[in-house]
């Protein structure tokens, strides 16, 4: 009687949690309450700029700032580095995550797949990968190759661990439960491995977009002729402090809309799971 009762109990919140979503007032939604922390440490900067606690030499205020991007934007070199970057980024991106991915996957369903392929990626991953840069440099010269390699290096590790530990935890009925419906081995993996798995590899998303964003900034100091980096560089030589935090809140805003782009993902792939209860 209990169970009975139960499941119309669940299915009637389940229907409801969306509507008191939507009804709660502005101040308690979710975007208004991220959006404080940012406005606040924004209004903070700008005080401290005005009333001398920071020198402009040091951090010009976010007005300063502004004016500076706004000259970028309108001279057209925001536009020609974004498209630069954001191709850079992507490349870097989809090469490393597809070596990842499939490292991980290997690794996690086989103990050969393991043995061959953990160790040397567990070494690489101990290296720095800022200190690569010059043996890159010798190896690809001073062209796309070394920034994009660079990236997709970064990129590979935090796919490659979330991936094989996500396989390697599955609940071991589902396995069971492919073997008694008589799926193949290519079936398993489509409607039972990855789906499981999924929610970890989203993570290892999130963490890679973050290391390609940070790995593309230090890969557009070898020889950039083009790009954010670029614009960053030719500030520096300049000393226009406040195009060089221009460029680098561009790089961190980049990071930002890709991250909130792979959590809008996770919640339409994982739209099955029950969300977070939260008040």
């Amino acid at each position: 009687m209990v169970t009975e009762v139960s499941v119309p109990l669940r299915a009637a919140a389940d229907t409801a949690a969306p509507a008191a979503r939507r009804s709660r007032p502005w101040y308690r939604r979710p975007g208004f309450l991220r959006s404080i922390a940012p406005v606040v440490l924004l209004v903070g900067w700008q005080l401290a700029s005005q009333t001398g606690l920071l020198s402009e030499k040091v951090l010009p205020g976010p007005t300063v700032v502004f004016e500076a991007g706004l000259g970028v934007y309108r001279s057209g070199a925001l536009a020609d580095a974004l498209l630069v970057s954001g191709q850079r980024a992507l490349i870097g991106f989809a090469f490393g995550a597809v070596i990842g991915i499939g490292f991980g996957i290997l690794a996690g369903l086989s103990r050969v797949g393991e043995y061959t392929v953990d160790p040397p990626l567990q070494m690489l991953r101990t290296i720095p990968l800022f200190g690569l840069i010059p043996l890159f440099i010798i190896w690809f010269g001073i062209g796309e190759e070394p920034k994009v390699y660079l990236i997709a290096l970064g990129v590979v590790f935090p796919l490659y661990l979330n991936t094989f530990a996500a396989i390697r935890q599955l609940d071991p009925k589902l396995v069971e439960l492919g073997e008694v419906l008589g799926l193949s081995r290519g079936e398993r993996m489509r409607h039972l491995i990855i789906p499981g798995a999924l929610p970890q590899i989203l993570v290892g998303m999130r963490q890679s977009l973050g290391i390609a964003w940070l790995s593309l900034i230090v890969a557009e100091q070898i020889n950039a002729n083009a790009g954010l980096g670029y614009i960053v560089n030719n500030a520096r030589e300049f000393l226009r402090t406040d195009i060089v935090i221009f460029g680098l809140l561009v790089y961190g805003l980049l990071g930002l809309v890709t991250d909130a782009m792979v959590r809008w993902l996770e919640r339409w792939a994982l739209r099955w799971r029950p969300g977070p209860v939260t008040r």
